[in-house]
Protein backbone atom coordinates (compact mmCIF):
# COMPACT_ATOMS: atom_id res chain seq x y z
CA UNK A 1 0.00 0.00 0.00
CA UNK A 2 2.85 2.40 0.86
CA UNK A 3 4.52 1.74 -2.47
CA UNK A 4 1.27 2.48 -4.30
CA UNK A 5 0.81 5.77 -2.44
CA UNK A 6 4.41 6.79 -3.13
CA UNK A 7 3.97 5.90 -6.81
CA UNK A 8 0.77 7.98 -7.03
CA UNK A 9 2.43 10.94 -5.30
CA UNK A 10 5.34 10.83 -7.75
CA UNK A 11 3.01 10.42 -10.71
CA UNK A 12 0.80 13.35 -9.69
CA UNK A 13 3.81 15.52 -8.85
CA UNK A 14 5.11 14.97 -12.34
CA UNK A 15 1.79 16.03 -13.89
CA UNK A 16 1.90 19.66 -12.83
CA UNK A 17 3.01 21.96 -15.64
CA UNK A 18 6.39 23.61 -15.27
CA UNK A 19 6.38 27.22 -14.07
CA UNK A 20 6.20 29.61 -16.98
CA UNK A 21 8.29 32.28 -15.25
CA UNK A 22 11.10 32.33 -12.71
CA UNK A 23 9.46 35.24 -10.87
CA UNK A 24 6.17 35.12 -9.00
CA UNK A 25 3.25 35.51 -11.41
CA UNK A 26 0.76 38.27 -10.61
CA UNK A 27 -1.32 38.03 -13.78
CA UNK A 28 -4.90 39.07 -13.13
CA UNK A 29 -4.45 40.90 -9.84
CA UNK A 30 -6.64 43.93 -9.27
CA UNK A 31 -4.05 46.47 -8.08
CA UNK A 32 -0.83 48.02 -9.33
CA UNK A 33 -2.53 49.48 -12.37
CA UNK A 34 -0.99 52.95 -12.71
CA UNK A 35 1.02 55.75 -11.15
CA UNK A 36 1.35 59.52 -11.54
CA UNK A 37 4.89 60.70 -10.82
CA UNK A 38 7.65 62.81 -12.40
CA UNK A 39 10.80 61.44 -14.00
CA UNK A 40 14.21 62.85 -13.10
CA UNK A 41 13.93 65.25 -16.08
CA UNK A 42 10.77 66.77 -14.55
CA UNK A 43 8.42 65.16 -17.08
CA UNK A 44 5.09 63.81 -15.74
CA UNK A 45 4.94 60.04 -16.16
CA UNK A 46 2.25 57.38 -16.11
CA UNK A 47 2.44 53.70 -16.97
CA UNK A 48 0.85 54.35 -20.39
CA UNK A 49 3.98 56.33 -21.38
CA UNK A 50 5.82 53.02 -21.66
CA UNK A 51 3.25 51.01 -23.62
CA UNK A 52 4.92 48.58 -25.99
CA UNK A 53 7.81 48.01 -23.58
CA UNK A 54 8.24 45.67 -20.64
CA UNK A 55 8.60 47.78 -17.49
CA UNK A 56 10.50 46.86 -14.34
CA UNK A 57 9.49 49.05 -11.39
CA UNK A 58 11.56 49.13 -8.21
CA UNK A 59 10.85 51.20 -5.08
CA UNK A 60 13.94 52.39 -3.21
CA UNK A 61 16.04 55.38 -2.22
CA UNK A 62 19.46 56.77 -3.15
CA UNK A 63 20.94 56.60 0.37
CA UNK A 64 20.19 52.85 0.59
CA UNK A 65 23.36 51.00 1.59
CA UNK A 66 22.68 47.60 0.04
CA UNK A 67 19.33 46.47 -1.42
CA UNK A 68 18.84 49.37 -3.85
CA UNK A 69 22.30 49.47 -5.45
CA UNK A 70 22.37 45.67 -5.62
CA UNK A 71 18.98 45.61 -7.36
CA UNK A 72 19.94 48.35 -9.81
CA UNK A 73 23.26 46.66 -10.62
CA UNK A 74 21.39 43.40 -11.20
CA UNK A 75 19.02 45.16 -13.58
CA UNK A 76 22.02 46.60 -15.46
CA UNK A 77 23.36 43.04 -15.87
CA UNK A 78 19.93 41.82 -16.98
CA UNK A 79 19.80 44.52 -19.64
CA UNK A 80 23.22 43.44 -20.94
CA UNK A 81 21.98 39.84 -21.20
CA UNK A 82 18.96 40.98 -23.21
CA UNK A 83 21.10 42.38 -26.02
CA UNK A 84 18.98 44.24 -28.58
CA UNK A 85 15.80 43.38 -26.62
CA UNK A 86 16.99 45.77 -23.88
CA UNK A 87 15.68 48.61 -26.06
CA UNK A 88 12.18 47.24 -25.39
CA UNK A 89 12.56 47.33 -21.57
CA UNK A 90 12.20 50.34 -19.27
CA UNK A 91 13.54 50.21 -15.72
CA UNK A 92 11.94 52.66 -13.28
CA UNK A 93 13.40 53.52 -9.86
CA UNK A 94 10.63 55.03 -7.70
CA UNK A 95 11.96 56.88 -4.68
CA UNK A 96 10.30 56.25 -1.34
CA UNK A 97 12.37 59.13 0.13
CA UNK A 98 11.15 62.29 -1.62
CA UNK A 99 12.51 64.37 1.27
CA UNK A 100 16.12 63.70 0.23
CA UNK A 101 15.86 62.26 -3.29
CA UNK A 102 15.54 65.39 -5.38
CA UNK A 103 15.17 65.16 -9.16
CA UNK A 104 18.79 66.34 -9.45
CA UNK A 105 20.01 63.54 -7.19
CA UNK A 106 17.89 60.95 -9.03
CA UNK A 107 19.29 62.26 -12.35
CA UNK A 108 22.80 61.45 -11.12
CA UNK A 109 22.09 58.20 -9.27
CA UNK A 110 19.71 56.26 -11.50
CA UNK A 111 21.38 56.66 -14.95
CA UNK A 112 24.74 55.81 -13.35
CA UNK A 113 23.50 52.20 -13.42
CA UNK A 114 22.26 52.39 -17.03
CA UNK A 115 21.60 55.43 -19.24
CA UNK A 116 18.05 54.31 -20.06
CA UNK A 117 16.92 53.89 -16.45
CA UNK A 118 14.55 56.55 -15.12
CA UNK A 119 14.16 57.82 -11.59
CA UNK A 120 10.60 58.72 -10.56
CA UNK A 121 9.50 60.92 -7.70
CA UNK A 122 6.56 62.79 -6.27
CA UNK A 123 5.76 64.68 -3.13
CA UNK A 124 5.01 62.81 0.10
CA UNK A 125 1.30 62.42 -0.79
CA UNK A 126 2.00 61.13 -4.32
CA UNK A 127 4.62 58.71 -2.96
CA UNK A 128 2.18 57.37 -0.38
CA UNK A 129 -0.55 56.97 -3.03
CA UNK A 130 1.72 54.99 -5.37
CA UNK A 131 2.98 52.87 -2.48
CA UNK A 132 -0.63 52.03 -1.54
CA UNK A 133 -1.52 51.18 -5.15
CA UNK A 134 1.44 48.80 -5.38
CA UNK A 135 1.20 47.48 -1.81
CA UNK A 136 4.70 48.75 -0.98
CA UNK A 137 5.85 49.06 2.61
CA UNK A 138 8.24 51.87 3.54
CA UNK A 139 9.07 53.48 6.86
CA UNK A 140 11.65 55.97 8.06
CA UNK A 141 14.10 54.71 10.70
CA UNK A 142 15.74 57.47 12.78
CA UNK A 143 19.49 57.99 12.46
CA UNK A 144 22.08 59.92 14.44
CA UNK A 145 20.88 63.20 12.86
CA UNK A 146 17.64 64.34 11.24
CA UNK A 147 19.09 63.79 7.74
CA UNK A 148 20.93 60.52 8.37
CA UNK A 149 17.87 58.30 8.66
CA UNK A 150 17.40 54.99 6.86
CA UNK A 151 14.30 53.72 5.09
CA UNK A 152 12.91 50.22 5.57
CA UNK A 153 11.11 49.17 2.39
CA UNK A 154 9.81 46.36 0.23
CA UNK A 155 12.78 44.95 -1.67
CA UNK A 156 11.21 43.31 -4.75
CA UNK A 157 10.42 44.70 -8.18
CA UNK A 158 7.29 44.62 -10.31
CA UNK A 159 7.30 43.74 -13.99
CA UNK A 160 4.68 44.86 -16.52
CA UNK A 161 4.23 43.30 -19.93
CA UNK A 162 4.34 45.47 -23.10
CA UNK A 163 0.54 45.86 -22.86
CA UNK A 164 0.90 47.61 -19.49
CA UNK A 165 -0.41 44.73 -17.36
CA UNK A 166 1.29 43.88 -14.07
CA UNK A 167 2.55 40.34 -14.52
CA UNK A 168 5.48 39.50 -12.25
CA UNK A 169 7.06 40.14 -8.87
CA UNK A 170 10.84 39.78 -8.81
CA UNK A 171 12.19 38.84 -5.40
CA UNK A 172 15.27 40.70 -4.19
CA UNK A 173 18.35 38.68 -5.09
CA UNK A 174 16.91 37.12 -8.26
CA UNK A 175 19.75 36.48 -10.69
CA UNK A 176 20.17 38.53 -13.88
CA UNK A 177 19.97 35.47 -16.18
CA UNK A 178 16.61 34.48 -14.67
CA UNK A 179 15.33 38.07 -14.86
CA UNK A 180 16.44 38.36 -18.49
CA UNK A 181 14.74 35.05 -19.32
CA UNK A 182 11.46 36.29 -17.83
CA UNK A 183 11.70 39.59 -19.69
CA UNK A 184 12.33 37.75 -22.97
CA UNK A 185 9.20 35.66 -22.38
CA UNK A 186 7.12 38.77 -21.75
CA UNK A 187 8.55 40.50 -24.82
CA UNK A 188 7.67 37.41 -26.86
CA UNK A 189 4.03 37.75 -25.81
CA UNK A 190 3.85 35.01 -23.17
Amino acid sequence: MRVLLLFLALLLGGCSPPAKFNATELTGIDWGKDFALFDHHGKPRRLADFKGRAVVMFFGYTQCPDVCPTTMAGMRESMALLGADADRVQVLFVTIDPERDTPQLLAQYVPAFHPSFLGLDGDAAATAAVAREFKIFYQKQPGSSPTSYAMDHTAGSYVFDPGGRLRLYLRHGETPPRIAADLKRLLAGE
